[in-house]
């Protein structure tokens, strides 16, 4: 007895791991719902608390990519190239409840910049098993049998609505206390529903602090950029233009880049020299409500844009961990080895007086 417990405890595990491996990197909604709720297991939405309080997968933690980065008054990163110092992301992931030993499953609605931003964060601090989920929350909904039907008689809520609208207008009193019992039972009915759906509202329940340690020689630093490694490359691009073995992407607006918009109190609109302005959305799929498009959709793109595998690519956005780190994802996925999220960004950069910008 114990022997076939044994044995299919580890035919468990292997099934769950085997829903992880395609390329390393993203999981479907269709394998990850299969993994809601099991142990070793954690979502991790990178969306903001509001965002997240309106919708998330169940049981899930809440880390918005955007506050990941952590500088001071100035822009300048604590411990750069890290979004945070070790010690402090160390506190950070143990108040979430996350062990060293889980699986993270970063997601976001479905458009991918934040939860890139948290699969970017993991990595650099050397945690192995992290995905994006391609197709977000949103794609989880979409497959969850209960959702559908909360969905239905969502549906039928506004109709009897409507019709107890019409029914008082009129005067119909009898008619309105139908209508009324109706909703009454109607409302019941999607209260029990509502409890089994796979993605809740409600504010993020607190989780048991746990001991989450960052090992020092496990951490890839390397997987981020200095502001002096942008800036060298940036000299680079200006003195030898496209011949240059570096590329420079800016993923923000372009209200952003020509210095109409500025945000976090940044001191200076603009970009960075020598940068290719490639905004993150022509890196999701709109179409297919995926957080990539397909791999042929993305190299033909950025081929025309003249970042081939043979470069050191390195994306900005405001604050790194979001849209910068969509792209430098998306090159990931296309087999990229020399890519780098600039972890600094604009909030970094745009501060610094020293340093040239372009509108």
């Amino acid at each position: 007895m114990k022997q076939w417990l044994k044995t299919l405890c580890f035919a468990g595990l292997f099934s769950a791991s085997a829903l992880l491996a395609a390329d390393k990197i993203t999981i479907q909604p269709e394998d990850a719902i299969k993994l809601i709720g099991k142990p070793g297991y954690v979502f991790v939405s990178g969306d903001s608390e509001t965002a997240f309080e309106g919708g998330h997968i169940k049981g899930s933690r809440n880390m918005y990519a955007h506050h990941l980065h952590h500088a001071d008054i100035m822009g300048n990163l604590h411990c750069e190239p890290l979004y945070q110092c070790p010690d402090h992301a160390e506190h950070y992931i143990s108040g979430k409840g996350i062990k060293n030993s889980d699986t993270i499953i970063a997601y976001d609605n479905w458009r991918g910049p934040n939860a890139t931003g948290v699969y970017s964060f993991f990595k650099s601090f050397g945690h192995e098993k992290v995905y994006v989920l391609d197709g977000g929350q949103d794609g989880i909904k979409a497959l969850d049998p209960n959702q559908k039907i909360y969905d239905r008689l969502k549906g039928e809520k506004r109709k009897l609505k409507k019709a107890y609208k019409k029914a008082k207008k009129v005067g119909d009193k009898s008619k309105m206390a139908e209508l009324k019992a109706k909703l009454k039972e109607l409302k019941a009915q999607m209260k029990q529903v509502e409890k089994k759906l796979l993605v809740q509202r409600g504010k993020e329940k607190h989780f048991k602090h746990t001991h989450y340690k960052i090992d020092h020689n496990k951490m890839k630093p390397e997987l981020l950029a200095t502001t002096e490694e942008v800036y060298k490359a940036m000299k680079d691009i200006l003195k030898n233009g496209d011949k240059s073995k570096y590329v420079i992407v800016d993923a923000r607006s372009m209200t952003e880049i020509i210095g109409e918009r500025k945000m976090d109190n940044v001191a200076r609109g603009g970009h960075i020299p020598g940068s290719k302005l490639i905004e993150w959305k022509n890196v999701t799929d709109f179409d297919r409500k995926k957080s990539f498009r397909t791999k042929t959709a993305l190299k033909k793109m950025f081929e025309k844009y003249g970042i081939t595998p043979d470069k050191t690519v390195y994306a900005y956005c405001q604050v790194g961990a979001g849209r910068g780190s969509e792209i430098i994802t998306a090159l990931e996925l296309l087999g990229y080895k020399n890519v780098k999220v600039y972890s600094g960004a604009w909030d970094t950069w745009g501060n610094n007086m020293n340093l040239p910008i372009r509108r």
